[in-house]
């Protein structure tokens, strides 16, 4: 009997440390794995930062630019020892890749000393179809844009034969709701397909006003903020009538940055359309006009 209760308490020790051991395994492999998961998460979250901040600049002609701005962000993170690659191409995309090296703690029992972790962020250029904070003006989409070359937009009817000087109603006919769409963009979306109507008259008055406080408001094209970038849905006509064209529809979007403040008797603004990347959505049917949004590709 004694040699039988020796047996079974033996047996019993060998059942605990297994299940011990097991437990130690389980243990490493929670612990362990929430690092690696935990690292993981926030390499992604660095390199899809890097790369969409990149990416507002692949219409600047100058990869050093993107490539600043992507170490600039890393480094913010402290993650500047993991970078791997930036592979950017410009006018289209950048990719970012890093990579970490992970000391484990209870897998090391188990000869698991460490384990490399990489991630990849891609963010991409696509031409803007939905934008929130257009410019009550337009331009045809029939105009071939030389960008940075000089160009008019007429505000008032003068010299124009279809009567339709660029000049949209986007909340209503007033020309208070003109100012302020013009002073801060209109706030509600626009979309390639929206059929919107004209501003009729002569509202030169309005718009210089605005247009000098723009133009005093900043100094750097560069400036993501710079409220002298007015974003411009691009149309087609929709609805004419004799010499007035009473609708157009949307069919892209342009970006067109002030480059001088307007004389008291002048009826146009003065500037230059630019390519731009900024916030907004996709549309695979605009107009490519310049004005691009960036996305994360898979």
């Amino acid at each position: 009997m004694s040699d039988f209760l020796k047996k079974q308490t033996g047996d019993a020790l060998v059942l605990v440390s297994l299940s011990f051991v097991g437990l130690l395994a389980m243990a490493g492999l929670v612990i362990d794995g929430g690092t690696l998961y935990m690292t993981k998460a926030h390499l992604q979250k660095v390199a899809n930062a890097a790369a969409l901040s990149g990416a507002q600049e692949l219409t600047s002609e100058d990869e050093t630019r993107v490539q600043r701005i992507v170490d600039d962000i890393i480094a913010y993170h402290d993650e500047s020892p993991s970078l791997e690659y930036v592979n950017i191409t410009l006018d289209k995309s950048v990719a970012v890749g890093l990579e970490k090296h992970v000391e484990l703690v209870f897998s090391s029992l188990f000869g698991f000393n460490t384990v490399d972790v990489d991630v990849r962020g891609t963010a991409r250029l696509g031409v803007m179809g939905r934008a929130i904070g257009a410019a009550p003006l337009g331009i045809n989409e029939s105009i071939a844009l030389d960008y940075g070359t000089e160009y008019k937009l007429k505000v008032d009817s003068d010299e124009v034969d279809t009567g339709n000087f660029g000049v949209l109603a986007l909340e209503g006919p007033g020309a208070n709701t003109y100012e302020d769409n013009l002073r801060y963009g209109f706030q509600e979306e626009l979309k390639v397909g929206d059929v919107v109507d004209t501003q009729t008259g002569n509202i030169a008055g309005k718009t210089i006003s605005v247009i000098d406080e723009l133009v005093n408001s900043c100094n750097d094209i560069n400036d993501r903020d710079c409220r002298r970038i007015l974003l411009v849905p691009v149309y087609r006509p929709y609805q004419q009538d004799t010499n007035q064209m009473k609708q157009i529809e949307i069919t892209g979007f342009a970006y067109f940055y002030i480059t001088e403040p307007m004389a008291h008797n002048d009826t146009a603004i003065t500037g230059k359309f630019i390519e731009r990347a900024d916030t907004g959505f996709e549309d695979l049917n605009a107009a490519v006009k310049g004005a691009y949004t960036i996305r994360l590709a898979e």
